[in-house]
């Protein structure tokens, strides 16, 4: 029995809070898609499902959903958590309000809480407005997204125009009054009729208050920043007991999909300080070269594997970007994309590659399904919202790996350059690792 059942509308995302969850003492563990039966899940306090539901169109968003939501519950989930990026990527028709909505009808609620706020990431929202560092949403790089293009940073009126029922605000003042006060704003708000509350939030105390008031709804919705406020619900408190993963070894690689900023600077950066890279255009190649192509670089990567990371990377400015999707039109754009880097990170593994990180939320989603990996058992932070994970498959015969999935906003220019290291200072001999231990107090 689980006590908090998690549905998040991609991979990266997923383990981002998955990570939020053990470090404030949660073991956890997260399936890609919902799994059949119990799953893997003994001695594991809280479940993330993985789903690929970000931008499909609303209708399979809110199937997918409710069919997690079916799962988590006959593990007898306490609390439901529906995560979506701390940028509230969505577009007009969604999908975030029509999948909010959908949950509150299976639960039955008439009211839950909506926050992307995630401090430690420079994601802040102040009188429902939501902020990238120090600027607006909609002036921040989200503004030339492929996909979810950002253009308006009031969350009221974005989740609005998504919804059938009236939204809210619980602003900075009543956040900053504690977990009484918010409790009394909420019902405030449902008294007059309000389904769905945007909440401000600037600081991880903030967030921690928030939890605090939530621990009655039956369904909060937001980013993974609203993670650290939950576990402490539950009696737990933050353990290294939970972040322990198995001794890592094998190659290593990089599979870089991401188009943002964040991740063309560290691209940028893991060239620079010397490391083996490769461009790949995916969009540049017809339908009958993708297999020589990929083959292309898998041959590239081979002989270099012994020395050190390999980086491949479709990763490429806004510009170039929008340019294939002229051509090509954006979908068409993607999946190929997608396609040509989820061979590729197979064949990696083929070849031997048992430590891998994947960038981009729609990459790690294609790149996961073509590894064969079904779980993740999550484990130390690299930077924040990106911990690195250990991932088997419901096949005996699928490799395990190491696997970093970022998402393409997070992590530090550097990141690339010293993910490896950190995997190698935390794992632990798998003769040390708590077999069904717990995250609680006294741990």
């Amino acid at each position: 029995m689980i006590r908090l059942g998690c549905i998040a509308d991609d991979f990266t995302g997923a383990t981002d809070l998955a990570n939020n969850l053990v470090r404030a003492g949660m073991r956890t563990v997260q399936t890609f898609g919902v799994p059949k039966g119990a799953a893997a899940i003994k001695g594991m306090d809280a479940v993330v499902v993985a789903l690929k539901s970000r931008t499909t169109p609303p209708e399979d968003a809110v199937a997918q959903s409710l069919h997690a939501l079916e799962w988590l519950r006959e593990q007898g989930a306490a609390q439901i958590y529906f995560k979506y990026c701390s940028t509230f990527d969505s577009t007009a028709r969604g999908n975030i309000g029509p999948v909010a909505e959908a949950l509150m009808d299976a639960l039955g609620v008439d009211f839950t809480i909506a926050t992307p706020a995630f401090p430690d990431n420079q994601r802040t929202v102040f009188k429902g407005y939501l902020f990238v560092g120090d600027v607006l949403l909609s002036e921040s790089g989200m503004r030339d997204h492929p996909l979810t293009p950002m253009t308006d940073a009031n969350l009221v009126r974005v989740l609005r125009a998504q919804s059938r029922r009236p939204v809210g605000l619980v602003d900075y003042r009543t956040v900053a009054a504690g977990a009484p006060a918010i409790r009394a704003r909420i019902d405030a708000l449902r008294k007059d009729g309000i389904g769905l509350a945007i909440v401000d939030a600037v600081s991880n105390d903030d967030l921690l208050r928030l939890g605090e008031a939530a621990r009655d709804l039956p369904l909060v919705t937001g980013g993974s920043g609203l993670a650290i406020g939950l576990p402490a619900n539950f009696g737990l408190q933050p353990s290294a007991a939970a972040q322990r993963l198995p001794a890592a070894g094998g190659a290593r690689a990089i599979v870089s999909g991401s188009c943002s900023q964040a991740t063309l600077r560290q691209v940028r950066h893991y060239i620079h300080a010397g490391g083996a890279a490769l461009a790949v255009d995916p969009t540049r190649w017809e339908q009958g070269q993708i297999l020589d192509e990929v083959q292309r670089a898998l041959e590239w990567a081979r002989p270099r594997l012994a020395q050190g990371p390999v980086l491949i990377y479709s990763s490429a400015a806004p510009d170039a970007v929008r340019r294939a999707q002229e051509s090509l039109g954006a979908d068409r754009a993607g999946a190929l994309v997608e396609d040509a880097l989820a061979r590729i990170a197979h064949g990696l593994v083929q070849a031997g590659v048992r430590q891998m990180i994947v960038a981009g939320g729609e990459t790690s989603g294609a790149c996961v399904q073509a590894m064969g990996l079904t779980q993740l058992q999550i484990g130390a932070q690299i930077d924040p919202g990106i911990p690195w994970c250990y991932g088997k498959g419901a096949d005996p015969s699928v490799p395990s790996l190491h696997v970093a999935l970022k998402s393409g906003n997070f992590g530090a220019d550097n990141f690339y350059v010293r993910a490896f290291s950190l995997l190698a200072a935390a794992a632990v001999p798998r003769d040390a690792l708590h077999d069904g231990s717990r995250a609680g107090k006294g741990e």
